[in-house]
């Protein structure tokens, strides 16, 4: 049976859980004594996203990272070499590679995005996609979601987590409606038409960006787009609770990301305060708070969703 890369990280967070750990890596998280360590901040960041992926994909915590782009374009040139080597390492862990670049353009310009990311040196397992440009922007990244282009997928921008999307996605449309149904609605029947290629699939090849933030949404839109997969921000450092992300694991399912509270959980673990003050802070300290973190993120999610 062919399966997308979509219905694959479906898979996967089932058998590791509904966690996805965000790699918005800036070097501003890490130690001072850690830095000093490295030739540039830039090899610092390598190194703890290396030390903090290794740990999660063994311990079997999450199902997929997500690379936020911009932090490492942030870097400049250096930054981009290490956002290729962060996505080959997380590819090679046997996890998902989610990259966080929100491209959304028009004709030759999409192309070149789908190209630039999909294959060679920032090649990818599934982006995030914004919409509303019109849907012809998503449609040459559908050309690398059969089967003989990779299977490729994409997470499509619905209800995000911010408080500014109530300025757009819930706009209310002239024959009714809200505008983030327009786009639900478009995401859901790329999904049945590439049934063709995927007869078996359980979820759609594209999914859709839904935030844990406002619980108003959450059943309403788990319902209404039982078949299609959600990436999850908004879960922990912006507030969202557990029984919100739970609420949207339901049906399809989805991975819940959490950034900030693993990638910076050694500033708030109990175990590790003496070494912090003392600046004797190591990568392994680092990766240890981050996988108690990513455990108990896991745990804490799949406790929610029981309690359903």
């Amino acid at each position: 049976m062919n399966k997308h890369n979509m219905q694959l990280l479906q898979e996967l967070s089932l058998k590791n859980g509904p966690l996805c750990v965000g790699l918005d890596t800036d070097p501003s998280y890490i130690p001072e004594n850690i830095l000093k360590q490295y030739e540039s901040p830039a090899k610092a960041v390598l190194a703890y996203n290396k030390a903090i992926i290794d740990r999660v994909a063994n311990d079997k915590s999450a199902s997929c990272f997500k690379v936020q782009i911009a932090y490492y374009e942030a870097m400049g040139l250096e930054g981009m070499q290490v956002y290729s080597e962060t996505l080959k390492m997380v590819r090679s862990s046997g996890l998902m590679a989610i990259s966080d670049i929100k491209r959304g353009d028009i004709g030759a310009t999409s192309d070149a995005y789908a190209k630039a990311h999909f294959k060679g040196d920032f090649e990818t397992d599934i982006i995030t996609i914004n919409p509303y440009m019109g849907f012809d922007t998503l449609v040459p990244f559908t050309k690398y979601s059969s089967p003989d282009c990779g299977g490729k997928g994409a997470f499509v921008l619905l209800c995000t987590s911010n408080p500014g999307m109530t300025d757009i996605e819930h706009q209310k449309l002239a024959d009714g409606g809200l505008l983030l149904e327009r786009v639900g609605d478009e995401i859901a029947r790329i999904g049945q038409e590439f049934k063709q290629y995927y007869a078996d699939q359980t979820c759609g090849i594209f999914g859709a960006v839904v935030g844990a933030t406002q619980e108003a949404d959450a059943r309403y839109l788990r319902d209404k787009y039982a078949e299609t997969f959600f990436l999850i921000p908004g879960y922990g450092a912006q507030g969202g609770a557990a029984r919100i992300a739970a609420t949207l694991l339901d049906k399809a399912g989805g991975a819940v990301n959490s950034s900030r509270g693993i990638l910076c959980a050694w500033k708030k673990d109990a175990e590790l305060t003496g070494k912090v003050e003392a600046g004797t802070l190591t990568l392994d300290d680092i990766a240890d708070a981050a996988a108690r973190n990513a455990i108990f993120s896991k745990n804490d999610l799949l406790n929610a969703k029981k309690s359903l």
